[in-house]
């Protein structure tokens, strides 16, 4: 079909014009960038054959969507007052790529339901099949409306523009954090080598990083962390450093995990002899010594690391694991999720300790 032809052209367009706006990343382009998007997208549905009622919702979509971007390409993005004095302007541009690929995601969701492929039933089950398609599909907009309403509370203007203030501290590119731990740490940490178990962490913290994460991943816990004792006072982590520390490897009081009234962490114990435990807490003095930043990229470009000790959460706990042994399922360092380390313990590994709520 010529329309294919042309969208193809289009689309390599569209990756160019991606790479131009990523190195240029001023607020006018960004603007450029976004109404472009909008034309073509719109210029596509108005080309797609279908009923007309459904390609003027997609349109009228399309155009909440330019409106949301533009709206906070003035208030979160370019902010003065959110942005002042930052050295680095790569956020602003991650974001609002990730914002200028949203009506492209949209689009290319409701194509595929479009053009999904579906079985014709029995002349005889037509009826049947027909009442449970119909279920199934109200309950997919049920829960995609819940979806809707729940990440609408968490991308709230508040939360972005403290994520905003907040990435202004990050640096993925070279350490930022230096012996945050004290010698006390270590102390705590060596008493527990008489404990034959290690200590994992998953949590909902409330904070606008889980809270903004919480609506790609669709999981309720987004954090990981370690702890030697089983009285969680060693829990170690990379984070945002509470404003106190930089991001980087920080230890964790409970206090840190209670950032809203429905927080709650799920504790864990993996069996560990005293000489794993050792090689662990050697290698944590060996990153508090050199240095350490959290991987804010890498959360969003898998594997992508510039130094060995730039890492976000879930990969320090599960490369902790890997180099004593004690990891307990095999997936790519860069793709682990907060809730993988128990949802792919198909060997039971993993021995549940207990729930904290703070609400």
């Amino acid at each position: 079909m010529k329309f294919d032809k042309y969208f193809k052209y289009m689309q390599m367009l569209f990756f160019l014009f991606l790479v131009f706006v990523l190195f240029v990343g001023s607020a006018e382009v960004f603007v450029l960038a976004y109404i472009v998007v909008f034309i073509i997208v719109t210029v596509q549905t108005m080309m797609t054959p279908g009923r007309k009622k459904s390609r003027r919702y997609r349109v009228m979509a399309y155009t909440a969507i330019l409106v949301v971007q533009i709206t906070m390409l003035e208030h979160i993005l370019y902010s003065e007052t959110v942005f002042e004095n930052m050295p680095q302007f790569i956020f602003r541009r991650i974001l609002g790529l990730l914002l200028l690929c949203l009506p492209i995601l949209v689009s290319r969701y409701v194509s595929s339901l479009r053009y999904s492929h579906y079985n014709l039933p029995p002349v005889g089950g037509a009826v049947s099949v027909g009442i449970s398609e119909l279920l199934n599909t109200a309950d997919t907009i049920k829960r995609t409306a819940e979806i809707i309403s729940e990440s609408k509370k968490k991308l709230c203007i508040d939360n972005l523009k403290t994520l905003a203030h907040d990435m202004t501290r990050h640096n993925s590119f070279h350490y930022v954090n230096n012996k945050s731990l004290s010698e006390e740490y270590f102390v705590k940490a060596r008493e527990s080598f008489s404990d034959p178990k290690i200590y994992i962490v998953i949590s909902k913290t409330g904070s606008p990083a889980s809270e903004f994460l919480s609506v790609f991943t669709q999981k309720q816990y987004n954090h990981a962390s370690i702890s030697f004792d089983n009285k969680l006072q060693t829990t170690i982590s990379y984070n945002g450093g509470e404003n106190v520390y930089p991001p980087g490897l920080n230890m964790e009081l409970l206090e840190f995990f209670a950032k809203s009234q429905d927080s709650k962490i799920m504790v864990y114990s993996l069996a560990c002899t005293a000489e794993q435990k050792k090689k662990m807490l050697d290698k944590i003095a060996k990153i508090n010594k050199e240095g350490s930043a959290y991987n804010i990229l890498g959360i969003f470009l898998h594997k992508r690391r510039h130094k060995p000790n730039i890492l976000y959460c879930t990969q320090f706990v599960y490369n902790l694991l890997d180099d004593v042994g004690l990891s307990y399922f095999p997936k790519p360092h860069g793709r682990i999720s907060p809730t993988d380390l128990v949802e792919l313990d198909y060997y039971r590994k993993l021995q549940f300790e207990l729930e904290i709520t703070f609400g």
